[in-house]
């Protein structure tokens, strides 16, 4: 076995430092929701008593919701962004042998973070929206099975179409993308990460609406949707688990329309 060299000792190094920080990142995640999820169950409590009262929004209520989705998006999407950090990572310390690595790559995840947390802001909006024209209950979940099934629908469709198809080969490629998008020095750093969290966020927007179907804080669905998110996005086969998850919204959207007449 040939010697292992110092470089390859700190790249190992440097991988297990960014998994474990991008591991508890994504757990503190996680913990927020299901704290959220047991203060909205428990003790009896109802809905518009664990969450703002939705009846009298404010700027403290819309705040508050804001970072309910910002958390949820990184609790759901950081682990299928994991790859690509480790990858900007590696280049990061092979490029600067004798610098800290890991402020570039910290830049790289903020920016990244900036795509979902402007996403977030629109979640936001759109989730005002709908409980203002009573399309969503005090506990989250949609009302309308016309909107619930145009939803599963378009997110069925969007799963065929070359947009998502662009997003989701950004998505599927680390090694391309850094090749193909490097910027050196920090605020390239940053900007690198905000240009990737845009293809993400173009591949999965309209897969995180239909939490408005299932309901916002069901960690259930909230899960699976992370599940599919990842397996779309890192499993070999990624492309065919999001052709035939897009065939099933389509007929899961189809179903909920046609009982909706």
């Amino acid at each position: 076995m040939p010697p292992v060299t110092t470089l390859e000792t700190v790249l190992r190094r440097d991988r297990v430092v960014v998994t474990a920080g991008l591991v508890g990142v994504a757990a503190l995640g996680w913990i927020y929701l299901l704290y959220l999820a047991r203060d909205m169950s428990g003790m009896g409590m109802s809905a518009d008593m664990a969450m703002p009262q939705m009846q009298t929004w404010g700027a403290v209520d819309l705040a508050l919701l804001f970072v309910m989705w910002a958390v949820m998006m990184v609790a759901m999407m950081v682990p299928s962004a994991s790859p690509l950090i480790l990858v900007v990572a590696a280049a990061n310390r092979k490029r600067r042998e004798r610098d800290d690595p890991l402020v570039p790559t910290g830049l790289f995840f903020v920016g990244y973070l900036l795509a979902w947390t402007a996403f977030s802001g629109v979640a936001t909006v759109a989730q005002w929206g709908l409980h203002t024209t009573a399309l969503l209950s005090p506990a989250m979940v949609g009302t309308s099975p016309v909107l619930g099934g145009l939803l599963l629908l378009a997110a069925g469709v969007f799963q065929f179409t070359s947009l998502k198809q662009v997003c989701l080969t950004h998505c599927r490629s680390p090694l391309g993308f850094v090749m193909g998008h490097w910027r050196e020095g920090r605020g390239g750093a940053l900007r690198m990460g905000l240009e990737h969290g845009l293809y993400c966020v173009g591949c999965c927007w309209i897969l995180m609406a239909l939490l408005f179907v299932a309901g916002v804080m069901n960690l259930f669905w909230v899960a699976l949707i992370s599940l599919f998110v990842l397996a779309e996005k890192v499993f070999p086969k990624g492309e065919l688990v999001g052709r035939i998850g897009g065939a099933a919204l389509v007929v899961a959207g189809v179903v909920m329309l046609t009982s909706a007449v």
